[in-house]
This record gives structure tokens, C-alpha cells and sequence, in this order.
């Protein structure tokens, strides 16, 4: 499996995960909060294999930077959040640093 491919396993199994959070209403929830859990830990099985030829820095840049993304941009569609000017280009300027990081890094 590619490695980029692993980390958009992992992307999106987080993403998954996290908006799944609102759902186990604290953890008392037992079925979300079961597949909370497995999204996480997918998200981690899937890190792992875009560590085996991505340096750390660009994989968990790119994790956490999309993942910000994707949630800001599904939050808005599934729980109705809305977010300010300055939150939309915060999250702009994080994708931004993303693709910087990736174009300038040295990958083995």
C-alpha cells in the first residue's frame, strides 16, 4: 500500500472519529463510542504505515492539517456550525503550511 494512501486512510478514519465525539455524549453512548474508538485506533493502525517511508513531521502535518480542514468543512454541514472570517483563514492558512511542508520536504 502507498504510503500517501496509508495517510489518507488515517486522515480519514481521525476525521471519522472525531465527529463521532458529539455522539458518545461523554462516553455513555456505547455504540458510538465503540466505533469512536475504532476510528481511532484505524487512524493510528493506518499512521503507522504512512511512517514506513514518510518522515514523522510531514505525516502528522498532514494528519492533523486536513483533519482540521475536513472537520471545520463537515462540522459546518452535519452539526450546523459556523465559523468566523478569522477561523476560515486560519484553517486556509494551516492547508497552506501543509502544502509548503510538503513540497519542501526531503523524502527518502
Amino acid at each position: 500500500m502507498s504510503s500517501y494512501l496509508a495517510l489518507l486512510g488515517a486522515i480519514i478514519f481521525e476525521v471519522m472519529g472525531t465527529l463521532l465525539l458529539p455522539a458518545t455524549k461523554e462516553f455513555t453512548s456505547t455504540i458510538p463510542t465503540i466505533a469512536m474508538s475504532a476510528s481511532y485506533i484505524a487512524s493510528f493502525y493506518f499512521l503507522t504505515l504512512a511512517l514506513k517511508t514518510i518522515p514523522l513531521a510531514i505525516v502528522y502535518a498532514c494528519w492533523s492539517g486536513v483533519g482540521i480542514m475536513a472537520i471545520a468543512i463537515l462540522s459546518y454541514f452535519i452539526y450546523g456550525q459556523s465559523l468566523s472570517w478569522q477561523s476560515i483563514l486560519g484553517i486556509f492558512l494551516i492547508i497552506n503550511g501543509v502544502i509548503l511542508v510538503n513540497i519542501y520536504s526531503t523524502n527518502p
